[in-house]
């Protein structure tokens, strides 16, 4: 169960295997130029919001877009292992399409994680980010939110554009879905 407390989160800004649609998974790609740019977006989009604490994944790509809001918001950064992305086996770097959703489905990759245990230990890793007693932005990715997505109750699975800040408020009861908002982002 996600605990019901406030938070904040980005995906990483974006790499050339995001342009090409492919599944990086653990594979550890960095940002490319434009992923620098939306970084530094986002942290000037964010700069006024009353974040604390900034948790991140071990990637690269997501350590590097945490570090860049860090340094314009001013605060301390804590790394989680269990936000790295999904392994997906022999299949990381190919281009997405339909072994994605038959994974989702539950059809075994040689080398993966489940989908279902993918997200139960995504889920460990957002609860852990959220039990400090500080305001937090999560900086993951794209499947980390399939899990938030799935326990915070939002709707239907989509995948969040690259240092797209959501924030997302808690129910006062856990029958009740969760508040979901986009921040702005303007051009620098």
């Amino acid at each position: 169960m996600l605990q019901l407390k406030d938070f904040y989160f980005l995906r990483h800004g974006e790499t050339d295997w995001n342009k090409e649609h492919r599944g990086m998974g653990q594979k550890d790609i960095p940002l490319n130029s434009k992923g620098y740019q939306q970084a530094h977006s986002a942290a000037a989009a964010i700069v006024d919001e009353p974040i604390e604490l900034i948790c991140h994944s071990p990637l690269t790509r997501a350590k590097v877009t945490a570090e860049i809001i860090s340094n314009k918001i001013q605060k301390p950064i804590f790394e989680i292992p269990e936000l790295i992305e999904c392994s997906w086996g022999e299949f990381e770097g190919r281009v997405k399409g339909q072994w994605t959703e038959d994974w989702i489905a539950g059809v075994d990759i040689p080398g993966a994680e489940s989908y279902d245990n993918f997200l139960q230990r995504a889920l460990l890793g957002i609860n852990k980010a959220i039990s400090f007693d500080q305001r937090v932005l999560i900086v993951a990715h794209g499947g980390v939110f399939w899990a938030v997505q799935k326990f915070a109750q939002i709707g239907s699975r989509f995948d969040l554009g690259n240092c797209k800040p959501v924030y997302l408020r808690a129910p006062t009861v856990v029958s009740n879905p969760w508040g979901f908002s986009s921040i702005e982002i303007f051009s620098l």
